[in-house]
């Protein structure tokens, strides 16, 4: 018997990368690749010295992992998406990225918006 729940989410994969993505630009020093990306948030807090907690998002790419153009995304990489760049930045604990479902289709990296175009 087929597995219908992995079958399932390559469906949505494929539909999210062909119906809610945009092309982005994924920059790594001199080398860069246009590649469909699709725009998210994570929301994350962060506790100081004292015990405060400050709450802040950042904006998220998510990426089809048969098309992302690296082994995988490194802290300082560069996603220039309408007019706007974003660096990919690590999030207090959790990471640059981090995988956005059970079977490794796609990359959720995380960015912060560094300068304009």
């Amino acid at each position: 018997m087929s597995d219908l729940i992995r079958q399932g989410s390559q469906w949505l994969e494929q539909m999210r990368a062909s119906h809610i993505s945009s092309p982005v630009t994924y920059r790594r020093d001199e080398d860069s690749h246009e590649v469909n990306a699709t725009f998210g948030r994570t929301e994350y807090e962060v506790e100081d010295e004292y015990g405060l907690r400050v709450g802040a998002q950042v904006t998220d790419f998510l990426i089809s992992a048969e098309v992302f153009p690296f082994d995988e995304p490194e802290a300082g990489d560069q996603i220039v998406a309408d007019g706007a760049v974003f660096e990919v930045m690590n999030l207090a604990g959790q990471g640059h990225w981090r995988w956005s479902d059970p079977y490794r289709q796609t990359l959720r990296i995380h960015t912060k918006e560094v300068d304009s175009e």
